[in-house]
Formats: C-alpha cells, structure tokens, sequence
C-alpha cells in the first residue's frame, strides 16, 4: 500500500491544553497535551504506521524497509528525513524563541536548522502572536532587553485569526499566544533557542532552560519579511511546498492530484471526514487524521466534507 495513516506521539509541556484529545481525537494520558508530531522521523518523537501490513512499525523503520525511493528524488541526496508537521494546541503563551540556519545548527546541534510556517487552525477571541520586531534595534539594545526583560516591548505583536499563514525563517524571533490551535510544517528539526519565558517554572519547580548565547547568534533584529511571493501556493520555500484545500461544496466535493516521483506527499485532515483514493487503494480519513504517500503514488482522488493541508518536498 501506497497510502499510510500515521499514529501521531504526543507531547505534554506546561502551556499546552486539551483541544487536540478532545476534538481531535488525540488518545493520550497527557493532562496538557501540547503537541502532537503527526508526521515525524525525529527521534524525539517518532510516528508510527496505524494500519495495515507494518502497523506498529514507525515511519522510519518502513522507511528503511522499503528505501529512499519512497521519499523521492528530491531527498536522496539528504541524511535525515527532511520533515516534521504538527498539531500545536497553545492553552497558555509559548516562551519567546528563535531557531538557527542549517549551517549554525549542524554545527552547533548536530541537525538541521528550523525553517517552519504556521497555519492558524483555529484561535480565541483577541489571540496573537509574536513575530519578529517592531522595529530595527541593535544587538546590543536586544541583549539589554533580555537582561531587563523589557523584550516584550520591542516585538511585534500581531492579533490573528482563523486560516492566517505565518512564514517564519530561521534568525525570526517568535512565539505561540495563548489561545491558538495550529498546524505546524517545517523542517524536521528539534532545535529551539528560548530566550523569554515569563519566569515560569516546570514541574520540577525550576524555571525552565534559556539559551540566550545562541539566541543572541542567530537573531535577525529586524522586523519580519511581509513580501513573500508563494505564488498559487499556500507557501513554497526551499524546503517545503504546502497547499490548502476545502471540500464540500456541490462542485468541490471531490479533488485529484499526483504524486510523481520527486517527493512524498503529506495529508493533514484540518476538518472534516472523507476517502483517499490511489488505484485500488481506499483509506477513510476524519479530523486530526496524517496521511503519508509515498512518492511514486501516481494519481490519487480526495473526496468529501474536509479541509486539508497537503505537503510535499
């Protein structure tokens, strides 16, 4: 079979909510679900197939039983599994960070730099997030700020709503407001430099980590980009080409697509409930649901009342 459903992991930190067990489905023993990694190869948090002849198997270990060639031409030539996408449900504020290049990762982390766009899912009244600055300041004003803590100040604080897309680049400074249910795509990488996080403290009773020398490495002082040109696309960049599409109304109940041999494609099912079709193949897909396709899946049809994300290399 061309077509896997994933079995997401799920992470537990102390500003995430329930959103994602309770409308999503999400079957986790988490009292604050934060996350969930629905398509992942980091060994930080790996999916596994849910159905079908490698259930049980993680995504990586399938990966290494049938090739590369499952991920396309485009990722032959790469080491790691190009890709991480997740649920995000922010009950409470995210700390302020920021997240390194390729070649200041590699270096100092041992993986990938964090390239990654946010699409707002859905959000509560007066919601909001933290992208980039105001204005220019020096790197010296931005380490007295850290030091002060009047960083606060200076960023850009941007009220958002449902269906808003954020492209984020490494060196942008950034963090989730509270009240926001977000799909994240980017690359697949776990590195986060934490520069401001209220003062709050983990379960251990201790504040959590900073990484301010890093941060002060890595951060563009600047306000945000604003004129990215995507073109048809959702977002299109370097590492990463994501598409929306809404089905369910009376000419759009049904789309087709292909995936051809350069990249695996991504399903991540926003809303609703319907089938994936590729040849024989039929998978039933609902809410909160990750599909993988392989690439080389040729045609495939989706058909139904959804909203989906589909993401390829």
């Amino acid at each position: 079979m061309s077509i896997k459903k994933l079995k997401s992991t799920g992470k537990e930190y102390l500003w995430g909510g329930t959103r994602l067990i309770k409308e999503y489905g999400k079957n986790f023993s988490m009292d604050k679900l934060a996350e969930t990694w629905e398509l992942s190869c980091h060994p930080d948090g790996l999916c596994t197939i849910a159905e079908g002849e490698f259930a049980g198997k993680t995504l990586s270990e399938y990966l290494k039983a049938v090739g590369k060639k499952a991920l396309g031409t485009k990722c032959q030539h790469l080491e790691q599994f190009p890709l991480l996408i997740k649920f995000i449900d922010a009950k409470d504020d995210l700390s302020i960070q920021v997240h390194p290049s390729d070649e200041y990762a590699l270096k100092h982390e041992g993986q990938y730099g964090k390239t990654e766009m946010w699409y707002i899912m859905d959000c509560q009244p007066g919601a909001f997030i933290y992208y980039g600055f105001k204005e220019s300041i020096t790197n010296e004003e931005f380490a007295e700020r850290i030091q002060n803590k009047t960083l606060l100040e200076v960023l850009n604080k941007v009220e958002v709503k449902k269906g808003d897309v954020f492209f984020i680049e490494p060196g942008t400074i950034h963090a989730i407001g509270g009240g926001n249910l977000i799909a994240e795509i980017q690359q697949n990488s776990n590195v986060t430099y934490r520069v401001y996080d209220y003062g709050r403290v983990g379960a251990d009773g201790k504040e959590r980590e900073l990484h301010i020398d890093k941060a002060k490495a890595v951060t563009k002082c600047t306000p945000p980009k604003r004129d990215y040109d995507f073109g048809t696309h959702l977002v299109s960049c370097d590492y990463f080409t994501v598409d929306k599409f809404n089905l369910g109304g009376k000419s759009t109940k049904k789309m087709s697509g292909t995936v051809d041999n350069t990249s695996f494609a991504s399903i991540l099912v926003l809303d609703g409930k319907g089938t994936i079709r590729a040849g024989a193949e039929v998978v039933e897909v609902k809410k909160g649901d990750s599909i993988f396709m392989e690439a080389g899946t040729g045609k495939f049809e989706v058909e139904g009342e959804l909203e989906i994300l589909i993401t390829t290399v």
